[in-house]
């Protein structure tokens, strides 16, 4: 190990590590490496660190990624702890402490004895054996499903073996996406397949919405490897069947036909069988062009399907109108296998510069009913600026209220700061769902929603072209725009911008605003982490994704909402969902409490800080946010707030140019009486107050021109002050010519 990994297990600086290896004649001497670049032998290191009473502060996760990497490349230790981690997933922390204790001679016996209870739980299975080096890497495997749980080490041991095969193109499907599409099934399915298994990620999912029969394969051994003891752990009652090889060659499961098929299959693969293969049975609805794998997986993932059984596939979207595969895609339409589309926002899933697809596809069944119409969804459309989402169909009461929310036009972050991490999947899901079981519901009868989603006639999509892309297909208005209606709704919209601008222009008084003096104010100023020390606030943070709630939490359970940092950019009341936090070390949120968000853009002009008020109260506290909680008898919250989000104060206290990450502790503020903070506090509560009426002003400017363009185009609404004909100037007639 190096010196930067001693380091890091000791929770010390680098310096420090530097200064005992001067300082101690009993420091481990280095066992490879260079004189420049030593390396240590990690037992010794650790002994000596226990005999100075240093425990390690490395996260459980970190000491197994070290431990495996001193065992060099090509060691295969990874592969063989698999089943140790299956074995041991259900022991009790202090059998695993137990056997964490013993001495190496012992602890490899008992770990070989302990892996052997499984051998058929994994695929590829064969008996195991450790080695005396291999200690290390044990005990290690052992403190982190302690600690961090089996399924955490069993993605650092793929990790491991994945990063020696040199494997790359391997990405998890994100939980959020799993579940979005294990939910498009019927919620009768029991029979699951995955031919494209991974991580087990989407078998997981379906496990969650009933299955009980799952079947997956993977060409990848540490993919099998990992899927398995990720259905043991999240679906212990349910049958599996986890095979390894290359699906589309060697089917594992040739005369298994299932509920349904779940897949993220491999993307642009050139070396799939187009030649071996081009005679296959599956290949129902044509020969996948040799550049088309994902048309192989298309045809693979139906012919494995009962009659009437569904499919929902993750695909490119290339995939929807390369040339290429046009006669494959018209067959599936023709022969009603292709029942919907749907296109994700780019960075919901890797790649992330890509916005994937997901297909729902469905067998036929003999003598079933014709299925005259395909669904598009935009799931992108949401992500869009200044999207109309509106209907004028009659009554507006009801419009657009089927797909979810529309964009927010004002502080949303860019594309560049959401990660898969902090996507808004509860938002997603429900826009897709609502239109699904619509549509599945009474598609003869279903309506079409402007900007969400619409239902094509297949006939209408068997052109020269055949392309699928929703976002060609999903109308931005409605068709069938009632003018009255929509007159209503702009007359409506003209007063209630009438009263916001009237409301802007009370919000921001010119008078009262007087100058400090010939220069500046100057002041003695302390950082946060001075006034926590001193009592006079406290700083918390809601828990990230993957770390574990302290024990005897007293988290609550029930379903709250959630603030989320969006929010706080955009002036929004909380939006988010439990389900985006770990409850375990969930966070409330009280009135008075000062918001922080924690990572911005290098451009981001949205306010970085606002103080809890009603609303607020009693959300969780979301990802990204720093919670600062004064004690009122020193600290007003506004002026707290205000100097807080200062841009210099900001800008001083951060690190990272893109991306902007606000380290609290070193914001300054500064030291004034409690009377004159307030006195600065109610200046800072009435820039928010203008700053909110500012926004609701530009959202109300821009839905009125919104209204105003769609009823022009559209035909519903004829320009005002139409000049009379009479006093015209004379200009030849075109229907004349």
């Amino acid at each position: 190990m190096t010196a930067a990994e001693i380091s890091r297990i000791a929770g010390v600086t680098r310096a420090t590590v530097s200064n005992w290896r001067r300082r101690h004649d009993d420091f481990p001497a280095p066992s490879a490496g260079t004189e420049t670049s030593p390396l240590y032998d990690l037992p010794a290191v650790q002994a000596w660190l226990r005999g100075r009473g240093h425990t390690s502060t490395a996260a459980p996760t970190e000491e197994l990624r070290t431990a495996l990497r001193l065992l060099g490349p090509g060691s295969g230790v990874a592969a063989r702890l698999f089943p140790l981690v299956a074995a041991v997933s259900r022991r009790a922390p202090e059998e695993l402490d137990e056997l964490a204790a013993l001495p190496d001679d012992q602890l490899i016996d008992r770990a070989e004895k302990t892996a052997g209870e499984l051998p058929a739980s994994l695929p590829e299975a064969e008996p195991v054996r450790y080695g005396p080096d291999d200690a290390g890497a044990v005990r290690a495997l052992l403190g982190c499903v302690r600690e961090a749980g089996p399924q955490a080490t069993a993605d650092v041991l793929a990790e491991r073996e994945l990063d020696e095969g040199a494997a790359s193109g391997v990405y998890q499907t994100p939980k959020g996406l799993a579940l979005l599409m294990a939910r498009l099934l019927p919620a009768d399915t029991s029979r699951v397949l995955d031919p494209a298994c991974g991580s087990g990620t989407l078998l997981a999912a379906a496990a969650r919405q009933g299955a009980r029969e799952l079947f997956g394969q993977d060409s990848l051994p540490v993919q099998g490897r990992r899927t398995a003891i990720r259905l043991l752990l999240s679906a212990p009652e349910a049958e599996t069947a986890i095979r390894v090889g290359d699906s589309l060659r060697h089917d594992a499961f040739p005369d298994v036909t299932v509920d349904a098929v779940l897949c993220n299959p491999p993307f642009a693969d050139r070396d799939w069988g187009h030649d071996e293969l081009a005679y296959d049975p599956r290949w129902a609805y044509g020969l996948p062009p040799r550049f088309e794998s994902e048309l192989a997986w298309v045809q693979h993932a139906l012919a494995h399907l009962e009659p009437g059984g569904h499919a929902v596939m993750l695909l490119p979207p290339a995939l929807a109108f390369r040339s290429s595969g046009r006669r494959v895609r018209a067959e599936l339409i023709r022969g009603g296998a292709l029942r919907a589309v749907v296109s994700l926002p780019a960075r919901a899933a890797y790649p992330l510069h890509i916005g994937l697809q997901i297909w729902v596809l469905q067998r036929p069944e003999p003598g079933g009913t014709d299925r005259t119409t395909v669904l598009f969804v935009d799931g992108e459309g949401e992500q869009r600026e200044g999207a109309p989402g509106t209907a004028f169909a009659g009554d507006t009461a009801d419009a657009g209220t089927r797909g979810g929310s529309r964009a927010r036009r004002s502080g949303s972050p860019s594309s560049s700061t959401t990660s898969v991490a902090s996507f808004d999947w509860a938002g997603l899901t429900d826009r897709v769902l609502g239109q699904w079981t619509a549509f599945t519901t009474a598609p003869n009868t279903y309506a079409d929603e402007p900007g969400v989603a619409r239902a094509v006639p297949v006939v209408d999509l068997l052109d020269d072209v055949v392309d699928v892309t929703p976002a060609r297909h999903v109308r931005a208005t409605a068709t069938d725009i009632d003018p009255a209606a929509l007159a209503r709704h702009v007359h409506d919209l003209h007063e209630g911008l009438a009263e916001q601008v009237a409301t802007l222009a009370a919000s921001s008084p010119s008078g009262g605003w007087q100058p400090s003096g010939v220069s500046a104010r100057e002041w003695r100023t302390a950082t946060v982490s001075d006034l926590a020390r001193g009592g006079a606030l406290t700083v918390l943070r809601a828990a990230t994704p993957g770390t574990r709630g302290s024990k005897g939490s007293n988290a609550p359970t029930v379903e709250l909402p959630v603030l989320t940092a969006r929010d706080i950019a955009a002036g929004n009341p909380p939006s988010g969902t439990a389900v985006d936090i770990h409850t375990d070390a969930a966070q409330l949120v009280a009135a008075g409490d000062v918001l922080v968000r924690a990572v911005a853009d290098g451009g981001d002009a949205a306010a970085m800080t606002r103080v809890a008020d009603d609303r607020d109260a009693g959300a969780l506290l979301g990802q990204h946010i720093h919670l600062l909680r004064p004690d009122p008898a020193r600290l007003d919250p506004w002026f707290l707030a205000g100097f807080l989000g200062a841009e210099d104060n900001i800008a001083s206290a951060s690190t990272g140019s893109s991306l902007v990450h606000v380290t609290p502790g070193r914001l300054r503020v500064p030291l004034l009486l409690l009377e004159e903070q307030r006195r600065y506090g109610e200046a800072f509560r009435r820039v928010h107050e203008l700053r909110a009426a500012v926004r609701r002003t530009v959202d109300l400017a821009a839905d009125t021109a919104a209204a105003l363009t769609t009823g022009l185009t559209a035909g519903a609404l004829l320009p005002p002050d139409v000049p009379d004909a009479s006093n015209t100037p004379d200009v030849p007639d075109s229907r004349s010519a």
